[in-house]
């Protein structure tokens, strides 16, 4: 994932790694991470603006505002991160992920400290708002896989097989879809057949 996004040392390139219309990625990456790298010192809302403040950019308060609305904190706005809890925390990050609104999106295990209700609420979300964008989402969770992806990958130890989705359904998915239901199975028993 970090190699995607530019942080990796262990990949080499000739040149520099580009998107489909040719442009270069650097400038047009959003990554969020398995940790939530919320800055302790920083409220909410400004975690939420941390890009454009590093960017040495105004931030837009009423956009990190609604995001923030849209996870289910704007009344946590002002609080610093080590009054959240661990889910909060990472709904936060998702906020500053979205707030960013770049073209393309690397997102680590996003959901993976949420409830079930929270974390269907947060792909629904991500999935509004980053369609017609190039995400790349890394979980463990074959249902979310199957409920999110255009095109899933199952990365074991031995190798990298593609799993056929729906493609002509919107995503998400319904969870209790039966072509969803399908995939989740078909990806479940690749991972169980590797292990």
């Amino acid at each position: 994932m970090q190699c995607f996004a530019g942080l990796g040392d262990g990949l080499v390139l000739d040149g520099t790694a580009g998107a489909s219309d040719g442009a270069a990625l650097q400038g047009r990456v959003a990554m969020m991470a398995q940790a939530d790298l919320l800055m302790p010192w920083l409220n909410v809302r400004e975690n939420v603006m941390l890009g454009a403040r590093l960017r040495g950019e105004r931030g837009d308060k009423g956009r990190a505002t609604e995001l923030l609305r849209r996870v289910g904190l704007e009344a946590l706005a002002e609080r610093k991160p080590r009054a959240l809890s661990g889910g909060q925390r990472q709904r936060a990050a998702l906020a500053r992920t979205l707030y960013e609104d770049r073209p393309v999106v690397l997102l680590d295990e996003p959901f993976s400290a949420l409830d079930v209700a929270t974390r269907a609420r947060m792909q629904d979300l991500a999935a509004e708002v980053l369609r017609g964008r190039t995400v790349l989402h890394v979980t463990h969770d074959p249902a979310e896989a199957a409920r999110l992806g255009e095109r899933v990958f199952v990365l074991t130890a031995r190798r990298l097989s593609e799993v056929a989705t729906d493609e002509g359904q919107p995503m998400p998915r319904p969870p209790d879809d039966g072509e969803t239901l399908a995939v989740t199975g078909r990806l479940t028993r690749l991972l169980l057949d590797a292990a």
